[in-house]
């Protein structure tokens, strides 16, 4: 028969889906109690209006009926004492700036994504990076930091998506088990942004300071085209970031991607690579379709002496995959697309800088 001590270890077991940690461990469960075979359980959500309150009653009382004898559970969902809240957010959260979460102090890689000019997939290229680290069995977010043109939330799926709201934290929706946080979930879509530098400076520190996106590994960063103030923005506050170009095979677009590479490493960031998107492929008939030229890529990753990771043709299969709001990254795995984009993957992990573990002085 379970005793109750079991019960609360196995409820406080359940992970918050936006917190990403145990019930358990962030003080959410109050009370537990066995009568015979009913279970009865207090929850405290964050807040009243938490958007995951049916996902947590689902595991809890999943996670209670599955212990010897339980056969019935009465589940209270109630809300945090302010109190209670503000300690949480401290704990996790509070005091904790830019450079602290993505600095070079930091643990967390951030690998942010440029283009030379827009319309060449970069942010097709970000969100299915993102998407295909984690299903590697990375902890992963996703800045959407394009924020004149932000499209990351309908790539994935979640255009509707709003974050939460928890003191001083903000909870980001989540997407094939990444953190996505986008100027696109705070305004409405059909409103244009037209933010000058400062505002749009503010808004990338909020998103890495405020944002909670639990114990990373990566940090996915989409940047807008050019050379701008967000591209000299992130530069500022993280400036050990990882940088990717993506070009088109195209002469004219391979000559402004090398461009935004020439100005993240005067700002100090690593260059690792380069990735040519909507490049030419071969259907099973043996039909070549070239679509905007060859070559792009390797000049530019020529130009800045770094490796071209690949070339990612210009499927139907992708351009069906971004219409519907699902990573191509999840399909069908002998796609020329997937393959390609795979190799892209495996490059990207490999170019990972080599942390050396600091010496542990020996006593004699």
């Amino acid at each position: 028969m379970t005793s109750p001590e079991e019960l609360r270890a196995a409820v406080g077991a359940v992970v918050d889906p936006e917190l990403r940690r145990s019930l358990g461990e962030l003080g959410m469960i109050e009370s537990v109690d066995i009568d015979g075979a009913l279970a009865r359980i207090t929850v405290l959500l964050t807040i009243e209006a938490c958007p995951k309150r049916s996902v947590i009653d689902g595991d809890v009382r999943a996670a209670a009926l599955a212990m010897d004898g339980i056969e019935t559970v009465d589940l209270t969902l109630g809300v945090m004492s302010p109190e209670a809240r503000k300690a949480l957010s401290s704990r996790l959260h509070s005091g904790r700036t830019a450079e602290d979460r993505f600095g070079p102090k930091s643990l967390v890689r951030v690998i942010a994504v440029s283009s030379g000019k827009g319309g060449v997939g970069k942010s097709t290229v970000a969100a299915n990076l993102a998407v295909a680290l984690a299903a590697r069995g990375q902890k992963v977010g996703l800045l959407d930091a394009d924020v004149h043109g932000f499209s990351i939330p309908g790539l994935l799926g979640i255009p509707d998506e709003k974050p939460t709201k928890v003191e001083d934290m903000i909870l980001p929706p989540r997407a094939f088990d990444v953190g996505v946080i986008s100027i696109g979930m705070f305004v409405d879509p059909h409103t244009p942004v037209s933010w000058r530098g400062p505002m749009m400076h503010r808004t990338i520190n909020q998103f890495l300071s405020d944002v909670y996106f639990g114990d990373l590994d990566v940090l996915v960063c989409d940047l807008p085209p050019g050379t701008g103030d967000v591209a000299i923005s992130l530069g500022q506050l993280v400036p050990t970031a990882d940088v990717i170009v993506v070009t088109t095979p195209q002469a004219s677009a391979s000559d402004i991607a090398e461009r935004s590479g020439l100005v993240a490493r005067q700002l100090g960031q690593r260059v690792i690579g380069v990735v040519e998107n909507m490049s030419d492929w071969t259907d099973v008939d043996g039909v070549a379709h070239t679509m905007f030229g060859t070559g792009g890529g390797a000049e530019v990753a020529k130009r800045l002496d770094v490796p071209l990771f690949g070339s990612i043709p210009l499927t139907p299969s992708l351009i069906a995959a971004g219409n519907s709001g699902t990573p191509f990254s999840n399909g069908d795995r002998n796609d020329v697309a997937v393959v390609a984009f795979n190799k892209i993957v495996d490059a990207v992990i490999e170019s990972a800088p080599r942390r050396g573990a600091a010496p542990i002085p020996l006593s004699v």
